[in-house]
């Protein structure tokens, strides 16, 4: 019995030693690995990727002439007594009395897309420039010297422009990448001419996506990579040596990088270089309407379950109108997308091919309807976004306080003092009470409802049965169209005041 219990005792003493064994073995591996992990990290860099692509990218001066001004002008005022004075003294020191010509020089950045010679950049680089002067990398196969660009086409909405060299070879380019998939917290390489100190290669992370700085086109990446004045019109890269973007704008308190820069999406860029490319100019989809967003309080007023979409505050002369589409509308789809805000849709349209017909759902009388749109070109339509709707004649009616609002129907004198055309028709605001929640919403003396509940409204009575039916449809708002120097706009007001 004593030799049978040894036995077992050895035997999970053996076990024992075999699984610290194990754990032992276990732990050196994962310490192996580690360091393995940390010797890579540590040897980690750069320098292939900024190597592989910086033949691609180049540096831009261009050259304007100034023309000088005549005599002492802005020194002293016109007919001053001291004229004469400081006309003597230029004679002296500028010859003849007049400021020379003389070129003013400004630096910035590019990069090849094409190996026979085009060039991406940004409008503001090279906008009046006389003389367009691109250096290359130094590198085997890269040209001596400067090279002579011209401009094939720009775009100022995006400050997107393309330029040509002629090259004796092939030249060094790099690829466009998709900049929808990029992910804030991506690496990203910015390379350029930042302050004309030659080229340079600054590295960050994706800090944002979908920035809008001024335009209706602005679809920004914003990066923490330095961006200097000098690096405008360089690329930014992802780590595979795809541009993802073109480095535009800072935001600086000073002019010097304080890592907020900005970069055009390269799937904006893509789409305006192709038609720089093969027109010359841009031809961006138009629709033919005026927008705003729908807010929480219009959306109640319409009856819809949430804001969203684009509602429809005019429609003037043009496809719009021509397909049957009304104001009051709200865009909810387009081409099948569907329709988040007025920034993405005026993007989706200006991205449409011209002379495309697409189906547009619209929110309308509690429903939905589908239209078959043919879209314009803006371009060509941007010379006349102005337009009146005709009204009737105004009958004879008293102010009439409502909804924190004074107001009366329209009549002679105040089309005339409003410089409104003789068929205009409306209720007139001739005082805001300035506790009321419309001052609050911006409206003033002066503006001209047209609509409310989406109805034409030409007599206070007009407006009084509007205001009945939405509190007996159980509204909380009512819906009113708002005309201030002919542009339009939907202001939602509570009806429980």
């Amino acid at each position: 019995m004593q030799a049978k219990a040894r036995s077992v005792s050895v035997r999970r003493d053996d076990v024992l030693v075999m699984m610290r064994l194990i754990w032992l073995a276990f732990v050196g591996m994962l310490l192996i690995l580690a360091q393995s992990v940390a010797a890579q990290a540590r040897s980690e860099s750069l320098a292939p990727l900024a190597e592989q692509i910086s033949p691609a990218v180049v540096n831009i001066t261009t050259s304007t002439l100034i023309e000088g001004q005549t005599g002492p002008q802005g020194i002293v005022p016109e007919g001053s007594p001291f004229e004469d004075f400081f006309r003597e003294f230029q004679d002296r020191n500028g010859g003849d009395g007049e400021n020379r010509p003389r070129r003013s020089n400004a630096l910035g950045s590019g990069f090849v897309i094409s190996e026979d010679g085009y060039i991406v950049t940004n409008n503001h680089v090279i906008a009046e420039a006389d003389e367009i002067l691109v250096e290359f990398f130094p590198g085997d196969g890269q040209p001596a010297k400067d090279l002579v660009a011209k401009v094939i086409g720009r775009d100022e909405k995006t400050d997107i422009a393309l330029l040509k060299v002629e090259a004796e070879g092939p030249l060094n380019y790099v690829q466009f990448g998709d900049s929808d998939i990029a992910r804030v917290g991506d690496w990203v390489i910015a390379m350029g001419n930042p302050l004309g100190q030659g080229f340079s290669v600054s590295a960050g992370i994706i800090s944002a996506r979908n920035r809008a700085l001024s335009g209706s086109y602005d679809d920004y990446i914003q990066t923490d990579a330095a961006i200097n004045r000098g690096n405008s019109g360089g690329p930014l890269f992802n780590m595979n040596g795809e541009v993802i973007g073109v480095n535009t704008a800072i935001l600086s308190p000073n002019g010097g990088s304080i890592g907020i820069g900005f970069s055009m999406a390269s799937n904006v860029v893509i789409k305006v270089v192709d038609q720089l490319r093969e027109f010359g100019e841009t031809r961006r989809g138009w629709l033919g309407v005026r927008i705003q967003d729908v807010t929480e309080d219009m959306a109640e007023a319409m009856g819809l379950d949430k804001p969203g979409g684009a509602l429809i505050s005019d429609v003037p002369e043009g496809p719009a109108e021509e397909a049957g589409l009304l104001a009051g509308d709200v865009i909810i789809s387009f081409d099948g997308v569907e329709v988040e805000d007025t920034r993405g849709l005026v993007r989706q349209v200006g991205e449409t091919t011209v002379g495309k017909s697409v189906r547009v759902v619209v929110h309308r009388d509690g429903g939905t309807q589908t239209v078959l749109v043919t879209l314009g070109r803006r371009e060509d339509a941007e010379r006349d976004e102005n337009g009146e709707e005709p009204e009737a004649e105004v009958p004879t009616e008293e102010d009439k306080d409502v909804l924190g609002l004074t107001i009366s129907p329209l009549n002679d004198s105040q089309r005339e003092e409003l410089g409104l055309d003789a068929d205009a028709e409306g209720l007139v605001v001739t005082n805001v009470d300035e506790s009321s929640e419309a001052f609050e919403k911006g409206l003033r003396a002066g503006d001209l409802i047209t609509e409310a509940g989406q109805q034409k409204v030409t007599t206070i009575a007009d407006l009084e049965a509007r205001m009945e039916e939405a509190r007996e449809a159980g509204r909380k708002s009512l819906l009113l169209l708002v005309r201030r120097g002919g542009e339009p706009r939907f202001v939602a007001l509570s009806l429980e005041q």
